[in-house]
């Protein structure tokens, strides 16, 4: 009797055993990060998570990992050879590094059957082994965002590109990217001026998710049918896990640049020509300081345009290509540093005519490079969203090609050539 009760015992323990094996034991889940403070956070971060009840085991699949002390990491990033990789952690490590930086947390849970999310599970376990892990990283194109939204279409049988892949999107890349850094004048203004025009070309929803918050927005309200001809609402359920303080959100809509940098640069320019005004009084201060003026302008838009046109020509920073920006913003700009500098400081009237007459060539050539990169936009395979650079240098450039002092000259010249012709001819 007590060996049958034994056996029977043994039966239903181990046909328990086989029935909890089969339970559904597998939570697939999105996390969104929301911006950090490090501008390479700026624009959030994402992650697969896997929660495996029998195990009790949530791993973290962020495909978003990069080393500064890697091996040449500062100069392959500035070649644009971006090399990244994927790796799995525990969830609960990253949602404390997440509170401690100040930073929001959302988490989709997907609504996938049993046989999707062990494919999705064993597809990011292979993804982090060592030799699947590095990948090409790539802005707009391959990052942790887009891994994941492959992932998620990986799971949806091709249905969620297939549902996005042709579906307008409301900003352009330049748009997308500008309603993350709009807190930061400068850095909002420098990104801007160094991505080229091929940011500027109408893109589709696919796209759009190249942003954590994109995929997030994309994927609540989305519908697919499953291996077993379900039709199932994609997100499960949604959780706002942690909420940032303090933190600048992130824009409906990109704000307008140029306004406030034409404003910026027309106060600016009030104030070099004030010093050129002095110098037209016979004040001295009023030359060194117009000297000084030109010098440091001439410096930091020399810088720019060197950067520019290493970007431009030999990196692989692909979205920095075709920019209208190398028509007025070069490198022949630097040249204006040292002659400032002599305009400035020079004690001889024929040196300083010499100098005054070098720096205002090298700015004419800025302002024609202005102008032309507004007209050429005319033609639609050359527009560019760069109005705010163009505004920024604009009043610079008129005011040191002019330079007000020899403009009463050649105002005066002209007047006396004028009045002596009109005389001739009557």
């Amino acid at each position: 009797m007590v060996k049958k009760v034994s056996l029977l015992l043994i039966f239903f323990i181990l046909a328990g055993t086989f029935v909890f094996a089969q339970r559904e034991n597998i939570t697939i889940k999105v996390a969104v990060i929301g911006p950090g403070d490090a501008l390479y956070f700026w624009w959030g971060h994402i992650a697969l998570v896997v929660e495996e009840t029998r195990t009790r085991r949530s791993q973290f699949y962020d495909y978003g990992i990069f080393d500064f002390s890697g091996d040449n990491f500062f100069f392959n990033f500035a070649m644009g050879r971006l090399w990244y990789s994927c790796g799995a952690s525990p969830s609960k490590a990253n949602y404390d590094f997440f509170k401690r930086t100040n930073r929001d947390v959302v988490i989709y849970t997907l609504n996938l059957p049993p046989e999707t999310k062990r494919k999705i599970r064993d597809f990011a376990a292979a993804n982090v082994l060592p030799e699947n892990k590095y990948y090409f990283y790539h802005h707009f194109r391959d990052n942790c965002s887009t891994r994941i939204r492959d992932i998620i279409d990986l799971a949806t049988d091709g249905q969620f590109k297939e549902e996005f892949e042709n579906e307008k999107s409301r900003f352009t890349l330049r748009q997308q990217v500008r309603r993350h850094t709009w807190f930061s004048n400068f850095f909002d203004w420098l990104l801007n001026f160094l991505m080229g025009q091929v940011i500027d070309r109408p893109i589709t929803v696919w796209e759009d998710m190249f942003l954590p918050s994109e995929v997030g927005r994309t994927i609540e309200d989305f519908y697919y049918t499953d291996i077993n001809g379900e039709k199932r609402k994609l997100v499960l359920s949604k959780e706002i896990f942690l909420e940032s303080e303090a933190r600048p959100g992130v824009l409906e809509t990109p704000r307008r640049q140029w306004p406030f940098l034409l404003i910026f640069s027309l106060v600016l320019s009030a104030i070099f020509g004030l010093f050129f005004y002095m110098q037209m009084k016979n004040i001295k201060a009023g030359r060194v300081l117009a000297g000084i003026s030109m010098s440091i302008c001439s410096l930091f838009f020399g810088i720019l345009g060197i950067f520019l046109y290493f970007l431009v020509i030999f990196s692989n920073h692909d979205y920095t290509f075709e920019n209208l920006n190398v028509l007025f913003c070069t490198p022949l700009l630097i040249a204006g540093f040292p002659i400032g500098l002599s305009y400035a400081f020079t004690k001889k009237q024929e040196k300083l005519e010499k100098y005054g007459f070098f720096i205002r060539i090298i700015w004419f050539v800025t302002l024609a490079g202005i102008f032309l990169s507004m007209l050429i936009k005319i033609l639609p395979w050359f527009y560019q969203d760069n109005l705010a650079s163009q505004m920024l240098m604009l009043p610079i450039a008129l005011l040191f090609t002019l330079q007000p002092n020899k403009l009463k000259e050649f105002c005066k010249k002209y007047c006396i050539w004028a009045v002596k012709f009109f005389k001739k001819e009557s």
